[in-house]
């Protein structure tokens, strides 16, 4: 397939909301296909600043600096569901907008994100909404415990959560999240965590990553392996449940769908992610196109890569003060080093991550 009419060339600019580490990795993406990027965020202190084109230091809400940011680009995409949507609708009727900021509005809410998922028949877990203590003693009496208590949104890496066990008292939970709107959800006693990242084409092709295996440590990614180690058939219903959802979305870009495997082989979906994905950061040093290539070339209509595993891969995150052990993977045979320059190191906070491949 060849680079379609409408296709960006090489030289065109890409506008990137938001400028952490994911933000830093696409844009490195771009530039080895020969784009320019451009981040648009309100922190100076990010990692992807100091690998860009052009950077725009201004709030979301800031319309002027908004509209000076879509005259410099040719197309404008995210790295991070937290974006408002407000800001990527704001751009959209001024620059291309991909993923579709209608994305932003959906999978930023849980309960919308669910709704949506349960809409297209793939399972979840049991649900349901609370914005009370009284709905939420009302639901755990349906749902039953264990659950999970979520705020509806701006939750991620285990943030904005609350287990509720048989002694647990529900205001204490509804406390612990800081008293938001939430969602309930029934704990599922899954055999594995996986992930597939999956990118879709403005042509409406798809192109997914083989199924990846996930392993959580006090709710941050800390380990990914692939392949997973699921059967063919439950890998076919993981694949074609992110492709669906892409389809449905009518997406541009990648995205991210993970999910629980049950003991019998049945798959839920427990979240989607509208961006690239840490589980995807194997794909770096593990494939033959990484999920950040991937993203670029959606978003600039080229064509989308088929993707080919190089052996059997893992990523390692380094959280923390983990980071101050990165000089001990880099005599390792098959261990590539990544360092995203964050400055201030925090318990949980992503520092960098070690991709191994095994040949």
């Amino acid at each position: 397939m060849s680079v379609g009419a409408s296709a960006l060339e090489p030289g065109a600019t890409i506008g990137i909301l938001g400028s952490g580490q994911l933000g830093r990795m696409l844009a490195l993406a771009a530039a080895r296909l020969g784009f320019k990027c451009h981040i648009f965020a309100p922190d100076r202190d990010s990692p992807a600043f100091d690998v860009v084109h052009a950077a725009t230091f201004a709030d979301y809400t800031d319309e002027s600096a908004l509209v000076r940011f879509a005259e410099s680009a040719d197309v404008v995409t995210y790295e991070f569901e937290n974006i408002p949507a407000a800001a990527a609708a704001f751009l959209a009727p001024r620059v291309p907008v991909l993923p579709d900021p209608k994305v932003l509005a959906t999978t930023q809410d849980r309960l919308i994100e669910k709704d949506f998922i349960a809409g297209l028949g793939i399972g979840t877990a049991a649900y349901a909404a609370v914005s009370t203590p009284a709905e939420l003693s009302a639901a755990l009496e349906q749902i039953g415990r264990p659950a999970v208590l979520k705020t509806r949104r701006f939750g991620y890496d285990g943030k904005g959560q609350a287990t509720v066990h048989d002694g647990t008292v529900p205001e204490a939970a509804w406390r612990q999240i800081g008293q938001q709107p939430a969602i309930l959800e029934a704990f599922v006693p899954f055999a594995r965590e996986v992930s597939v990242v999956a990118a879709r084409g403005g042509d409406g092709s798809v192109e997914c990553f083989e199924v990846t295996e996930n392993e959580h440590r006090d709710g941050v990614l800390k380990v990914s392996r692939v392949p997973a180690a699921v059967s063919a058939a439950t890998a076919q219903v993981a694949r074609r449940t992110a492709e669906t959802i892409a389809q449905k979305f009518d997406y541009v870009g990648v995205l991210a769908v993970e999910m629980f495997v049950l003991r019998d082989g049945n798959v839920l979906v427990n979240e989607i992610a509208p961006r690239v994905h840490n589980s995807g950061h194997w794909t770096l040093d593990g494939c033959s196109v990484s999920q950040f290539e991937q993203h670029i070339r959606a978003v600039a209509g080229w064509p989308l890569a088929v993707p080919l595993r190089h052996g059997r891969a893992e990523m390692i995150n380094l959280i923390g003060e983990e980071i101050a052990e990165h000089r001990k993977w880099l005599d390792v045979p098959g261990a590539c080093v990544h360092l995203y320059g964050k400055q201030a190191v925090r318990p949980g906070r992503k520092m960098g991550h070690v991709t191994r491949v095994f040949r």
